[in-house]
């Protein structure tokens, strides 16, 4: 299971739509739960076990390809370990938080809103889904 969290409530109406519709195509061990909350930092230092990956999202992180993203996910489901995914709010993180994680990753230099981050996270995890799965959503 992924467990993200993420700043703030709940997503809005006109993109609770779109979260939903990926929600349920996600399978094990892709399956996501949410964490919502005002301070993500320390949220996930009290979730964090010792043996779980966490990945910040940060616009200083690496890019990757969606094959690379779908193979770190699969690296760590196959060593058995919970993978936490870290949405910051409108100041990001501290560089304390940023250097404890386990990745940064990028999406783009570019900076986008927080909740627009959960619907093109969530298509993400979906690809990564289906690229280890073999199946023709995602083509080169």
């Amino acid at each position: 299971m992924l467990n993200i969290v993420c700043s703030g409530k709940k997503s809005k109406g006109w993109l609770e739509a779109g979260l939903s519709d990926y929600e349920k195509r996600l399978r094990k061990p892709f399956d996501v739960r949410w964490t919502f909350t005002d301070d993500v930092e320390n949220t996930v230092s009290k979730l964090r076990k010792p043996r779980d990956f966490l990945i910040v999202l940060d616009e200083r992180g690496k890019i990757l390809s969606s094959p690379e993203i779908s193979q770190l996910l699969d690296r760590q489901f196959t060593f058995g370990n919970q993978v936490i995914i870290a949405i910051g709010g409108p100041y990001g993180f501290s560089d304390e938080f940023r250097n404890n994680s386990d990745f940064l990753w990028s999406f783009s230099k570019l900076v986008f809103p927080h909740e627009l981050m959960r619907l093109y996270l969530i298509e993400q995890l979906y690809r990564a889904q289906e690229i280890r799965s073999g199946s023709k959503y995602h083509h080169e």
